[in-house]
């Protein structure tokens, strides 16, 4: 058998050979990359030598690439298009790859190498990218235990593995449960507000699960639903709303709970082994923020404002509505407002956010005209999967940049969400290209029928866009350094960055016309949407900042919890965020981001980061806006490093000074 993995690809940007790629290519490779990097890192270790960077870096840089080849096709493949081979296998692959991530993490030959590295790094002539990787592996290395003695290994070693095994086990309970709680309705009637296109997808859901005659309404992963606001029958919205609610907790296979408490009493514990207070305190130690403290500071700031405008937004809607506002009340009566107080009806944008032309005219338009790049669909390459499509990335200059990959629709084999990664990783070390993928969760209409997204979709796109641009644009040496390899509470700015174009003025008109008769968004309509940009805040920045603490809850305990309701309600009382109508983005048993997505302790990074985004936004709109100059910059001084330098040194690079938290406050409505 001829294993594509095991060599490198020879297709465009060493794109993985999709075509030839069968299951029974995975286990194998695995096997093979996990042997092959630990007999590279042996390489290194077994020398008597001295250490120097060349006998002890670049080794352990150039090292992994077959485990990389195959890890990062078969993630992307069992997040967008998983399978029951997929799923079992991820769950069989979870200990391998937490013990084999040991062995090199606690490797005590190695991490002795790097740090007299580190020591003597004042003495090393090293450029500026090679001094900081020294920097960042001797952190990394250190925060993760290698300097424990061997009984306190094997003891990080257990809880690795059970960690690894749990939190892949949350992502898949809450993939099946969430498909098992679609909601199947019998008559089109019920989805009374809906507009063909969404009643259309909805029958073609229905048909996909063998419900001919019905209408199947799937779940998205936050707490709430797009069509919560367009919906006018109120126990259709409750059925929506309950069923969202009702994920991990209804007991059986797919029930969280004991997982939530087993995952935050095992980190804790591993914490404790490791010398820090908490879970929290040791992942914020390897972030910008540095601390919790830090965190509490912050989110504490915001929480009462934001609880508070949302009580009185609260108010103005039990006045519309005539009788008190429940979660799933919420969203409709909040578009019922924002359009009789500001002329402002996002279900009627719809018609105008088709979404071939939201890719095209929208959000390939504003990449070229900041950065110059190009598009061009490439139909001869294969991907994962039918709907996922290929672009060949191209500079002005004819430079090739790289391939990006988009998959737009939702799909029962794919996890909730949108989200970015990456296929290749560019690095000049290893004459590696880039390539990166999109994944988004759009309802798809029958054959024939344009794809309409929402406003929030229309931001989600842009949004991921960003992520996309930033692992396209990072040029680097070392792959350790390639593309989004930033600190997690700095991960988000690029992409909150991106938002920003979708409703600027020469962007959204190239892009925002209507799907039948092409004229462009009446300009009363694009106003009044401004005008009322901090309409609903109250609401949206409460139940993000709900879920932010409840991560931070969770993960700042220094003894086990022993009941996942009590422990949730208790957290957001203690923060004025417990208001029933305005329930948290994301309980803790369908909580992806921190119990199964990299996120535990750092779901406040999105807001942190919005620190950064917002003050961008005050330098474009200060500098001229969207031109190639003003990309450029940008591209060079903050996409481009990647992950090569401190970030926020890189923020000072292109702002001139540290941001400042005004702009944000001023966005959100928060000032006082």
């Amino acid at each position: 058998m001829t294993n594509p993995f095991l060599v490198p690809s020879t297709l465009p940007f060493q794109l993985p050979p999709f075509a030839e790629i069968r299951d029974e290519h995975y286990l194998p490779a695995f096997e093979a990359g996990f042997e092959e990097q630990l007999r590279e890192i042996a390489n290194i270790t077994r020398r008597r030598d001295m250490p120097t960077f060349g006998n002890t870096m670049i080794p352990l840089e150039q090292s992994g690439r077959t485990l990389n080849r195959v890890a990062t096709v078969f993630f992307t493949k069992s997040s967008a298009d998983s399978t029951d081979f997929t799923n079992e296998l991820e769950e069989k692959l979870a200990p391998l790859l937490s013990a084999h991530s040991d062995a090199i993490r606690l490797d005590a030959q190695l991490y002795w190498r790097i740090t007299t590295l580190h020591d003597q790094l004042d003495t090393l002539e090293l450029d500026a990218e090679s001094r900081y990787l020294v920097e960042r592996h001797y952190m990394e290395f250190t925060i993760a235990g290698a300097g424990l003695d061997d009984e306190a290994k094997g003891k990080l070693r257990e809880l690795n593995s059970r960690l690894s095994t749990l939190t892949t086990r949350f992502e898949k309970n809450l993939l099946a449960d969430t498909n098992d709680l679609a909601i199947a309705f019998d008559s089109a009637d019920e989805l009374d507000g809906l507009d063909p296109t969404e009643i259309a997808a909805a029958a073609e859901a229905a048909t996909e699960r063998g419900l001919d005659g019905k209408y199947l309404v799937t779940l998205v992963l936050f707490t709430g639903h797009p069509y919560l606001s367009s919906l006018t029958n109120r126990a259709v919205r409750q059925r929506i709303m309950a069923a969202s609610r009702f994920r991990g907790i209804r007991g059986g296979g797919f029930d969280n709970r004991a997982l939530v408490l087993e995952i935050s009493a095992l980190r804790a514990e591993r914490a404790t082994l490791l010398g820090f207070e908490s879970h929290a305190a040791w992942v914020t130690a390897d972030e910008t923020a540095k601390n919790p403290a830090a965190v509490a500071a912050m989110l504490g700031r915001l929480a009462p404002i934001a609880a508070r405008n949302a009580r009185q937004e609260q108010a103005d809607l039990e006045t519309v509505a005539g009788h008190p506002i429940e979660a799933h009340d919420w969203a409709f009566y909040s578009e019922t407002v924002r359009s009789e107080k500001y002329a402002v009806d996002t279900a009627a944008m719809r018609p105008y956010f088709e979404a071939e032309r939201v890719l095209h005219d929208g959000v390939f338009f504003a990449a070229t005209q900041l950065y110059g790049v190009t598009f061009t669909e490439r139909p001869d390459l294969v991907s994962y999967h039918p709907d996922a499509r290929i672009f060949e990335v191209v500079d002005e200059d004819g430079t090739p940049v790289g391939l990006y990959v988009y998959d737009l629709y939702t799909r029962d084999s794919k996890r909730g969400g949108a989200w970015m990664n990456s296929l290749v990783e560019q690095s000049t070390l290893l004459d590696t290209p880039v390539v990166v993928t999109n994944n988004l969760n759009v309802p798809k209409p029958p054959a024939g029928s344009p794809t309409l997204l929402t406003f929030d979709e229309v931001e989600t796109l842009f949004h991921e866009f960003g992520h996309a641009l930033h692992g396209l644009f990072a040029r680097v040496t070392y792959p350790k350094f390639a593309g989004t390899s930033v600190y997690r509470d700095f991960v988000e700015f690029p992409s909150q960055v991106n938002e920003m174009w979708m409703l600027w003025p020469s962007v959204l008109a190239n892009y925002a016309k209507h799907v039948e008769t092409g004229e462009p968004m009446p300009q009363q309509l694009v106003d009044n949407l401004l005008s009322a940009s901090a309409f609903n805040e109250g609401f949206k920045t409460s139940e993000y900042l709900a879920a932010a603490l409840l991560d931070q809850a969770w993960h700042c305990i220094t003894e086990p919890v022993d009941d996942v309701e009590a422990f949730e309600a208790a957290a957001l009382s203690s923060v004025g965020l417990d208001n029933p109508a305005v329930p948290t983005r994301y309980a803790s048993t369908y909580f992806a981001h921190v119990f199964s997505g990299g996120y535990d302790a750092g779901y406040y990074s999105y807001i942190w980061s919005e620190v950064l985004d917002a003050d961008t936004g005050e330098w474009f709109r200060e500098n001229g806006g969207l031109t190639r100059e003003n990309g450029q910059r940008f591209r060079e001084r903050l996409l481009g490093v990647g992950g090569s330098k401190d970030p926020l040194e890189a923020y000072r690079d292109f702002r001139g000074r540290d941001a400042v938290i005004e702009p944000l406050l001023q966005r959100r409505g928060l000032l006082d």
